[in-house]
């Protein structure tokens, strides 16, 4: 088959390609740029938003199936596990692997793409359904990987030694494995001898980015903001690792009544602790703090109350500062976002940060665990003086442009296929 003339049949496989979640997001992307070589992309999951022309959607795949429950239930925090269990695994392993081979045969799949299925267990019987799968079919397969199952200590007591040996991930020759950061890259060849490709997640900084429209432009008066106002956006959801207190410390000490921070998303899946603390701590340091969680969707519309909802995208442009003080992130989605829309970033030096992206040059105020007199000087500075700010954002563009843009991706994969395939 000739490569550039009629280009591959790719092949996503996931529990999910839905909503706003990294492995969609960046699955989607992947998919534009093999787009960009005539590469068609279809979809296999459990819950799916994608066009379903060109994607399978299998029930029993999605984590969040009864039986996928059933079986989670019983293989987390304990070491043993009954044979009706191993039974059940296998029974929807089988189901499964026969699916994917309808999928790959509807659609004249060429290379597979599995996004995370094969890295973390939320779903075991898919995972040991995709590596019996690639072993008896030999389909070339470049196996993404977000975030491994020794990285979250709920794994790490379980009765599946030996299907996480076997299939988290798969190996093999036809298998082309992918990382999201050196760490990872670094404890995939330790613990399992396996080899990987660096490829970061990406933005589209080829495109410029949208700039505030009629619909967005009332965003700041809609939240009770003024002109005038500083607008300091912490752009995540509310969770203990994400370190917002640091966010507030760092406003407070910027002692300036002008100065609002406010967070974009709610707290909710981690309870609402945390969140209380922060309105205490808050209030004790006298900071103006807004959760607008209610007026942000995944799409623009009405709320119940017949307000307008904005996304995420909508905000950016009206941000002052974004503020990322995070205490772990397996990348750092929303420090991209905040360099493709031009924001000054305050970050904490979060280990992927120091390894893997503050090597390559960025201008930013960086604390180090906690807010220092330096970074809040450097932060006056960056509010205050507009040309230096200017020269900051605009230098912080380019260099992520240069390691994180689309053609940086695109390199990366044409590798990988050829690896796989032979074809330039």
């Amino acid at each position: 088959m000739d490569h550039n003339s009629s280009g591959l049949n790719v092949g996503f496989v996931s529990t999910r390609f839905a909503g706003n979640d990294g492995v969609s997001l960046e699955s989607a992307k992947w998919a534009e740029v093999l787009w960009e070589d005539r590469n068609v992309s279809y979809w296999y999951a459990g819950l799916l938003d994608r066009d379903p022309a060109i994607s399978m959607c299998v029930p029993e795949a999605h984590f969040a199936h009864a039986e996928i429950d059933w079986i989670n239930r019983r293989i987390w925090g304990t070491t043993k596990r009954s044979q009706l269990l191993t039974h059940r695994i296998r029974e929807v392993a089988d189901y499964l692997k026969s699916t994917l081979y309808e999928f790959v045969d509807r659609f004249g799949i060429d290379l597979l793409v599995p996004q995370n299925v094969l890295t973390i267990p939320m779903h075991l019987p898919l995972g040991i359904a995709v590596t019996e799968f690639i072993a008896e079919t030999q389909i070339p397969v470049i196996a993404h990987h977000h975030d491994f199952y020794w990285e979250r200590s709920r794994f790490s007591i379980n009765a599946v030694h030996d299907y996480l040996d076997m299939a988290f991930p798969a190996r093999g020759n036809s298998i082309r494995h992918v990382v999201i950061n050196q760490a990872a890259q670094e404890q995939l060849s330790l613990r399992k001898g396996v080899s990987s490709l660096l490829i970061p997640n990406v933005f589209h900084f080829e495109a410029d980015p949208p700039q505030p429209d009629e619909y967005a432009r009332d965003f700041r008066a809609e939240i009770g903001l003024s002109d005038d106002d500083i607008l300091i956006l912490q752009p995540t959801r509310i969770v203990a690792r994400k370190g917002i207190e640091h966010a507030i410390k760092l406003v407070g000490l910027l002692n300036n009544p002008k100065c609002k921070l406010v967070i974009s998303h709610e707290a909710g899946d981690e309870g609402f602790e945390y969140r209380h603390m922060l309105e205490e701590l808050a209030h004790e340091e006298n900071v103006d703090l807004r959760f607008i969680d209610h007026r942000i969707s995944e799409f623009r519309q009405k709320d119940q109350e017949g307000r307008k909802t904005y996304t995420l995208w909508d905000i950016y442009p009206h941000a002052d500062l974004v503020t990322y003080p995070s205490n772990y992130e397996g990348f750092g989605n929303a420090l991209l976002e905040a360099f493709y829309f031009r924001v000054p970033v305050v970050i904490n030096r979060y280990s992927i940060f120091a390894q893997d992206i503050e090597p390559k040059g960025f201008r930013l105020p960086i604390m180090d665990g906690f807010v220092t007199n330096r970074v809040v000087r450097e932060v006056r500075r960056i509010l205050s003086d507009s040309d230096y700010r200017k020269s900051m954002v605009d230098h912080n563009y380019e260099v992520a442009r240069k390691f994180y843009g689309y053609s940086a991706l695109r390199r990366s994969l044409r590798t990988l296929i050829t690896s796989l395939t032979g074809l330039d």
